[in-house]
């Protein structure tokens, strides 16, 4: 997967006692309702896959999609590179290190676009309930599904062979009772992998894991931890709630309730869209005067969603960037400019415009970037408001 999307940290809020902590997970969806059903599909090395697909003499070498020069970063990379190292997000000069026989693609994000409809269509037989994450991966809710397939398992099954049949690229899928685990299980198996993790699985399932295995734990999160002695879920489960809340914040909380396997977030779909983001939190902490091929590279992301809403008579009229600094300060700059960008390349000359208003010490170091657009407006009332100031 290419990575470039992050969990929000929410506080799931419950209205009885006994405490959070002394609840077995999911139970306290089940004393109501079944548990959901739920996949998260991911296509396997997209980007790089279509290529390899579209022009045989790149299959089984080492591709990396990403324009040469040191300003560029890589937006995907193959398997056959990444055993060479190189991943997403990587600065394209290093990836061509790691991998000097490296064959550098440009992206066509027009054409992955494409693609990426045919995947939504098959997904559209089996529920309505698609949450799209990205152009390559998306959250299902099949717990009533509309084939009348035995189990969600089948389902999963079902969905990565009408992929393979319909667009000749293979996908990875995890089945589990909420979002969060299906999103881990997603990536047991990868490439071309199905990976199940029952209801009464999850607790064990979950305890060996790494916490970097946790939405959001990143090489700071998880060096936070490590000093607490807490490397694994399971080491993380026994640190109280209250505790995690006074160190970390609600996102602390948050923390714990996913090291008991508690997600309550429904797959939403059709959902009025208020901001279409991309955003990576990296390897390493960076400077702000490094990351503009960040930024960059995010806004062609940001903008192929955003032209989704396009299709369907929506336009964006503000421009986003945050940042999340090393101490985990998160900062937002945004602008409404007169003319909305029209591109890929104005929404990313105004994200990093944007690095200007930033006011912090020049050695702070950011460990998170994020580029969106937000202030959605009918496409049709945009052109009427924009003629009457720009007439041309």
């Amino acid at each position: 997967m290419d990575h470039a999307d992050t969990f929000a940290a929410r506080k799931i809020s419950v209205a009885h006692a006994p405490r959070i902590d002394d609840i077995p997970p999911i139970s306290r969806r089940s004393v109501t309702a079944p548990p959901r059903k739920i996949l998260h599909v991911d296509m396997d090395a997209f980007y790089a896959s279509v290529e390899q697909r579209d022009d045989p003499s790149l299959r089984g070498k080492p591709v990396v999609v990403a324009w040469r020069g040191a300003r560029s970063v890589v937006c995907a990379a193959s398997y056959e590179a990444r055993t060479f190292g190189v991943r997403s997000a990587m600065p394209a000069v290093r990836a061509e290190r790691l991998c000097p026989q490296a064959i550098f693609v440009p992206p066509d994000f027009g054409r992955y676009k494409a693609v990426s409809r045919q995947i939504r269509a098959i997904f559209a037989e089996h529920t309505d309930l698609v949450e799209p994450l990205s152009l390559d991966e998306a959250y299902l809710d099949v717990t009533a599904a509309k084939t009348g397939l035995p189990s969600a398992t089948a389902t999963a099954e079902a969905i990565r062979a009408a992929i393979r049949a319909e667009t000749r690229l293979t996908a990875s899928a995890g089945v589990a009772p909420n979002k969060f685990l299906a999103k881990i299980a997603s990536d047991f198996r990868k490439p071309d992998g199905l990976f199940v993790v029952r209801p009464r699985e999850v607790m064990d399932f979950l305890t060996p894991l790494s916490v970097a295995r946790l939405p959001g734990v990143g090489k700071v999160m998880e060096g936070r931890l490590a000093a607490l002695g807490v490397t694994t879920v399971g080491e993380l489960r026994t640190v109280p709630a209250e505790e995690m809340e006074q160190r970390f914040g609600r996102w602390g909380r948050r923390l714990h309730e996913l090291s008991l396997g508690i997600d309550e977030h429904p797959v939403q779909p059709d959902r009025p869209t208020l901001q279409v983001s991309a955003e990576d939190t990296f390897e390493n902490d960076l400077p702000l005067d490094e990351l503009e091929p960040h930024i960059r590279r995010l806004a062609e992301k940001a903008w192929a969603g955003h032209q989704r809403e396009v299709e369907g008579g929506r336009v964006a009229r503000t421009v986003v960037l945050k940042l999340k600094t090393s101490d985990f300060h998160t900062l937002t700059r945004s602008l409404t400019p007169t003319l909305r960008p029209a591109s890929a390349r104005e929404l990313a000359d105004i994200a990093c415009a944007l690095r200007d208003r930033v006011e912090r010490p020049a050695n702070t170091r950011y460990r998170l970037v994020g580029v969106g657009v937000s202030g959605f407006v009918e496409a049709d009332s945009y052109a009427a408001q924009r003629d009457l100031f720009d007439p041309r």
